[in-house]
C-alpha cells in the first residue's frame, strides 16, 4: 500500500509538472523581465513609427505596455506581417499577437485567443473616385487587393465575385491601387481612413472609400499559442479591465482609432452588461 501510494504521488507530481510546462509563458516572461508582443508595423493609426528610435508605437503597443506593467516587466514590440505573424507566435518569437487580427473559425483552430475582443473592425474598399465603384457588389469581376492571409478574401470572392490578389501588406496594396493593377484595395476600415485623412492624405485626393458599409465586421482578439490557458485567462482579465476603465476609449481617441464601438462597450461594461466574446469554439 505504501509503495502504491508513493507511486501515485510520483505520478501526480509528474502530471503536475507536465501541466505547468504546458503553459509556462507567463513564468518565462517574468523570468526574463520582458513581454514580447507582435504588433502591426508602421500602419497608422494602429502602429506609428517613431523616427527618433525606429520603434513602432501607437494603439497596439500601448495595450501591450499595459499588460507588461501588470506583469511587472518591460515591453518589446516586434513588427509582424500577415505572412509572418502566425509563424512568429508558434515559434516563440513573440509571446502574444496584438495586431489587427480578427477572430475567424479557421484561425481559432490553429491558435488560441483571449475570448473578450478589444475592438470590432470590418473591411473597407479604397478606390479611385473615377472607378464608379460605390457598393461591394460593384467589385464583381474586378481586382481587389488584400493582404496575404486576409479574412476578407473569402467574402470578396464568394459573395461579391471579385478577383482577389494577395499582397504582402497595405502599402504594397495601395501602390498597386495607385498603379492601376488593382481596382480596389481592401483592408481594415480604420487603416484606410487614416490614409485618406492622415499626414499623407494629399497623395490620395483622387481616391475614396467606396462605401461606408464595412465588410464582415469582426471581433479583434489577442492571440496566444495553443495550450496556454493561464496566459489566455490573464490577458482576458486585462481586456475586461480595459473595457470597464475606459482605457480602450482613451487610447483610441489618443491615436485616432475609431471609438464608437469602444464607447458602447465601455458603457455596457460599467453597467455590468458587456459580453462580447466571439463564437465559442474549443480554445485549448
Amino acid at each position: 500500500m505504501i509503495r502504491r501510494a508513493a507511486g501515485a504521488a510520483v505520478l501526480l507530481a509528474l502530471l503536475g509538472h507536465g501541466t505547468a510546462w504546458a503553459d509556462a509563458t507567463l513564468e518565462k516572461i517574468k523570468q526574463r523581465g520582458k513581454l514580447v508582443v507582435g504588433v502591426d508595423g508602421a500602419s497608422p493609426p494602429f502602429g506609428v513609427l517613431d523616427p527618433a528610435t525606429g520603434k513602432v508605437g501607437g494603439f497596439q503597443a500601448e495595450l501591450g505596455l499595459d499588460i507588461a506593467r501588470r506583469l511587472g516587466v518591460q515591453l518589446e514590440t516586434v513588427p509582424v506581417t500577415a505572412s509572418t505573424r502566425v509563424q512568429f507566435l508558434q515559434a516563440g518569437k513573440v509571446d502574444l499577437l496584438i495586431a489587427n487580427i480578427q477572430w475567424t473559425q479557421e484561425r481559432s483552430e490553429i491558435l488560441s485567443y483571449a475570448p473578450t475582443p478589444y475592438n470590432l473592425v470590418g473591411g473597407a474598399a479604397m478606390v479611385s473616385k473615377k472607378s464608379g465603384i460605390t457598393r461591394w457588389e460593384d467589385l464583381r469581376g474586378k481586382v481587389a487587393c488584400v493582404s496575404q492571409g486576409s479574412n476578407y478574401a473569402k467574402p470578396l470572392q464568394e459573395t461579391y465575385g471579385a478577383v482577389v490578389k494577395g499582397l504582402r501588406n497595405i502599402p504594397e496594396s495601395l501602390l498597386a491601387l495607385k498603379g492601376g493593377t488593382c481596382d480596389a484595395s481592401v483592408h481594415i476600415q480604420p487603416a484606410l481612413y487614416e490614409v485618406l485623412h492622415g499626414k499623407s492624405a494629399g497623395e490620395w485626393t483622387a481616391f475614396a472609400l467606396a462605401t461606408p458599409d464595412q465588410l464582415i465586421p469582426s471581433p479583434t482578439v489577442i492571440w496566444t499559442r495553443r495550450g496556454e490557458a493561464d496566459t489566455r485567462a490573464y490577458v482576458d482579465n486585462a481586456i475586461r479591465d480595459w473595457h470597464r476603465s475606459g482605457l480602450l476609449v482613451s487610447e483610441a481617441e489618443k491615436w485616432g482609432v475609431p471609438a464608437d464601438y469602444l464607447r458602447q462597450s465601455r458603457d455596457k461594461a460599467q453597467k455590468g452588461e458587456f459580453d462580447a466574446a466571439p463564437p465559442e469554439t474549443p480554445n485549448p
